[in-house]
């Protein structure tokens, strides 16, 4: 099972004119601007804004809400940057891992070897060195992801890969199991269909359909089926 697929992103607003404050260029930018809502099954609920700045061709993305603790806490207001890569109509984001310490202070890691990517970004996304994605050299800079410039889902599941994912205190597989196990567990809600040998004809085309009365644990309704 994918488990970028149990992370469910769904756009809530969109301001096809709208202005944010750059805090890289310290200056407002203008463009358009969306709202999406994240249910992560890992860490939790979550609020993005994504700003598309067209005139620099880059993407920024912001947690605007984050699930409760300590960790997540410090994620808030925090700004993930997508740029324009030279390979044509992919945007680059250079990698980086959020740690925390023993006193739950986070620290942002540049990867310096792909290795210590972790395995689901690599098999989801498309690797490429700083140099390959940019164009150009810079120390300290080694990998880069890149992300489709259309696909906005795909950079907002990248933030939570990079950013919150290294924060979660139980496993991906483990957190999945038990949601697993829970869903088994829950009580089958009992439902009774009751013929009640009545027959109901349309008047205009004169189907017949047997009217049924169904009761389950809180209501009770009534449907016309076909016999």
């Amino acid at each position: 099972m994918s488990y970028l697929k149990q992370i469910k992103i769904a756009g809530i607003e969109e301001r096809t004119n709208d202005a944010w404050y750059d805090m890289n260029l310290r200056q407002m930018r203008r463009g358009e601007v969306r709202f999406y809502r994240v249910r992560d099954f890992l860490t939790g609920e979550w609020l993005f804004k994504l700003c598309r700045d067209e005139e620099l061709g880059k993407v920024l993305i912001k947690a605007l809400k984050c699930p409760p603790g300590v960790r997540f806490a410090q994620l808030e207001g925090n700004t993930m940057v997508f740029q324009k890569s030279t390979m044509k109509g992919w945007l680059y984001d250079i990698v980086s891992l959020t740690q925390a310490n023993e006193n739950d202070q986070l620290s942002r890691k540049i990867v310096d070897e792909i290795q210590e990517i972790p395995a689901i970004i690599r098999e989801n996304y498309q690797i490429k060195t700083y140099e390959e994605a940019t164009g150009k050299t810079a120390p300290g800079k080694h990998w880069a992801t890149l992300s489709k410039v259309d696909d906005e889902k795909a950079m907002i599941a990248l933030f939570l890969l990079e950013r919150a994912w290294t924060l979660s205190p139980i496993t991906p597989e483990k957190k999945l199991k038990i949601l697993q196990e829970q869903e088994g567990l829950k009580p089958i809600k009992k439902r009774k269909e009751i013929d009640t040998g009545q027959t109901w004809a349309c008047p205009i085309c004169g189907d017949e359909f047997r009217l049924k009365h169904i009761e389950s644990e809180a209501t009770t309704k009534h449907a016309l089926k076909k016999p």
